[in-house]
């Protein structure tokens, strides 16, 4: 079990070292210039060299995605006597660093891992994504969870009623949403719930997980803004929980032990919840957990639309204004949750059948 996990761990790091090249080259041959985003475009000259210099633009391009990964890693080496060497370690940047091991003018050090400053607001990646993360975590959890739960029930009873009207009107909504796009059901849903049905259901179109009131109370939790977009984000994942509750269920119930639980006189309940659901749930729980780590990276356009201050707003702002370190922290954070989520995922299931782990 322990070669299993490290092979999978293995797997994981080199998969993040492709993203994180990937994302180091495709962002540094898009056209702008950091400096002068940095300055304004009436910058003069010597101002723009001074900054990209500070950033080490001036670098060749393998020297820049050599310091790039050095960032990026836990353990990394720097220059800790010259602070105009390209690898100095600065304390202001990596203000968490412990020298593991020391070599003339070079050392070791443990860090975190350091994701640039915001050409914008010049702010650490880490802070921005850090206080936007909780917010889209928490709107993911919420829209996984309302999937869940409702999914369950309606393709239980969907299986139980086969060709009813229930069950065929459940297939119809399944496949729509399915089908449709979430930043457009992101449109249609706040015009229909906040615009048109306003005035009876209290929501607003937009709004984030916290509110300020001009009436003394100042900034306060406001969770009624997370029903709109929890809904919005939540309907796809709801029609994929059904359609496989649905098809799950009526496998399982056609089997034979079901119908000898049946033929003891066991009832309808105890055979639905004690015998059938529970084998009915492994397709459901591969999906669930799949579909958790899709809906962090799937927020973007839905929180957007209802300005939920999270990951997806920070995306979008940063590539209005061409804000590269925040665009590329984000990429490789979400990255780096939707793989340690696989290799959790991969390392249940090696628990749970033994024939995976010699796969």
């Amino acid at each position: 079990m322990t070669r299993f996990i490290l092979r999978r761990l293995g797997y994981g790091v080199l998969v993040l070292l492709g993203v994180v090249t990937i994302v180091f080259f495709l962002f540094n041959i898009l056209p702008g210039d950091p400096a002068r985003m940095m300055l304004g475009q009436r910058a003069d000259i010597s101002s723009v060299e001074a900054i990209r210099k500070d950033l080490g633009l001036n670098k060749p391009l393998h020297i820049q995605y050599f310091k790039y990964l050095n960032d990026l890693s836990p353990v990394s080496w720097h220059n800790h006597n010259d602070e105009k060497h390209y690898f100095y370690l600065d304390k202001e940047k990596y203000t968490t660093a412990t020298p593991l091991f020391k070599s003339g003018n070079g050392s070791i050090v443990l860090k975190k891992p350091y994701l640039r400053r915001s050409y914008q607001s010049k702010r650490k990646v880490s802070n921005i994504l850090a206080e936007a993360f909780p917010k889209t975590a928490l709107l993911a959890l919420t829209a996984i969870t309302f999937a869940v739960i409702f999914g369950l029930i309606i393709g239980i009873i969907s299986a139980l009623r086969k060709d009813s009207v229930f069950d065929k009107s459940a297939l119809v909504l399944s496949v729509l949403g399915m089908s449709v796009p979430s930043f457009f059901a992101a449109i249609l849903i706040g015009w229909l719930f906040a615009f048109v049905l306003g005035e009876y259901t209290g929501l607003d179109m937009i709004g984030s997980m916290y509110s300020v009131d001009d009436f003394g109370r100042g900034k306060y939790l406001d969770l009624k803004n997370l029903i709109l977009p929890a809904l919005t984000l939540g309907i796809r994942p709801l029609a994929i929980v059904t359609e496989l509750t649905r098809s799950s269920m009526l496998e399982t119930l056609s089997q034979d032990y079901i119908k000898t639980a049946k033929s003891k006189g066991l009832s309808q309940r105890k055979v639905v919840m004690g015998h059938a659901l529970k084998n009915a749930l492994n397709p459901v729980i591969t999906a669930t957990s799949g579909w958790f780590a899709s809906l962090l990276a799937g927020a973007v356009f839905v929180e957007y639309v209802f300005d939920w201050k999270g990951l997806g707003v920070v995306i979008v702002t940063a590539l209005e204004k061409y804000d590269f370190p925040v665009i590329m922290g984000a990429v490789l954070f979400i990255s780096v949750i939707l793989i340690l989520i696989n290799i959790l995922i991969d390392i249940i299931y090696g628990m749970l059948d033994p024939r995976i782990r010699v796969a």
